[in-house]
């Protein structure tokens, strides 16, 4: 084989090892994810009595299918759409440091329950409409409208640059809000407190079905418009000379963005790092393009966050603590260990 023959298949060896590493990375998330499956639907207050006796005792039967399963279930799904919205916003603002919180749909989620709570104690004719809603529905619309406000700050999807600022514009802006409404209605803070911190103890079937069928619409969406972000990895300009309508697949995902947080915000509250931090962790495993990157990382954000909900059943049972005080306190420890390592090797994040 000849020199020039040989530097023609290096790439193709390359990618065919990169699909590979990526294929085995996905079964091995996939089958860490059916074991803690399995853990999660065994582990709560009552320890592991009751999946033990679940087959003849009808009570523990129904700890575990209408409690410990629908959680673990929707821990895994809350997971699965943050690592997805993280891995979209890295790539659509091409920031490693992007999260899913980024154009403001936190902190629309976070007033929108505030102002929910505030007048559900204040207002006798909100209660009727505030009621049929629910908080969970409520933080969805708050988190929506917050990410529509930034795009009217920002003046479309068209420039990157603005479309951040604005979202941290209204982020701040509706934070300072947030703490008001506390300030002002003080009965408003322990929920508050509950959904800022996260969990998933409220979590259902119906809250389930509602987030699976999300993911599934980010995901094929994603999936279908990923190659516009590999475009964009190489630079506007590039995207641009390659004939992708970049302003109507910017428009389509941050849809997307928007859709797989608000789900996953409106079902668990507020869980930090894992949307940051999923992306990462499989980049540091495998290099991919993005159509396989996120659905990697929205695996490794499903076990992320469902190994730390089953760990914050375990740690302290039968109390239990905040996930997504576990979720912060791993998720920082790791992207501080991969900024020192990286550092030390004169390589950014």
């Amino acid at each position: 084989m000849s020199a020039g023959q040989g530097a023609m298949t290096a790439p193709v060896r390359d990618v065919t090892g990169q699909a590979r590493a990526a294929f085995m990375l996905g079964a091995g998330l996939l089958l860490v994810s059916a074991v803690l499956l399995l853990l999660g639907s065994a582990a709560g207050s009552t320890g592991f009595e009751s999946f033990l006796t679940a087959g003849h005792d009808p009570v523990a039967r129904q700890i575990i299918w209408d409690i410990r399963l629908p959680r673990t279930a929707g821990a895994w799904l809350a997971g699965a759409l943050l690592g997805l919205a993280g891995a979209v916003a890295q790539g659509l603002f091409r920031n490693p440091l992007a999260d899913p919180y980024l154009l403001g749909s936190a902190s629309g989620a976070s007033l929108a329950v505030a102002a929910s709570m505030a007048l559900l104690g204040m207002s006798p004719l909100a209660t009727q409409w505030l009621v049929r809603l629910g908080l969970t529905g409520a933080a969805f619309v708050g988190a929506v409208a917050a990410v529509l406000l930034t795009l009217l700050l920002a003046k479309g999807v068209q420039h990157t640059l603005r479309l951040l600022l604005a979202g941290v514009i209204v982020g701040v802006v509706l934070g300072a809000l947030t703490a008001l409404t506390m300030l002002l209605v003080p009965e408003v803070q322990q929920t508050m407190q509950a959904f800022t911190l996260g969990s998933t103890a409220f979590v259902g079937w119906a809250s389930c079905v509602l987030m699976a069928g999300a993911w599934l619409a980010c995901m094929v969406v994603a999936w279908m418009l990923s190659h516009a972000l590999d475009g964009l990895a190489l630079g506007e300009a590039t995207a641009l000379s390659l004939g992708l309508p970049l302003p109507a697949m910017r428009a389509a995902l941050v849809v997307v963005l928007a859709l797989a947080t608000g789900a996953a915000v409106a079902q668990t509250g507020l869980i930090a790092f894992v949307g940051l931090a999923a992306p990462h962790m499989v980049r540091s495993v495998v290099k991919t393009t993005h159509g396989r990157l996120i659905l990697l990382a929205s695996l490794m954000g499903a076990v992320l966050l469902l190994a730390a909900d089953i760990l914050a059943r375990a740690l302290i049972a039968p109390q239990e603590l905040p996930v997504g005080v576990l979720t912060a306190v791993l998720g920082g420890s790791y992207l501080l260990w991969l900024m020192h390592r990286r550092t030390s090797r004169g390589q950014v994040l």
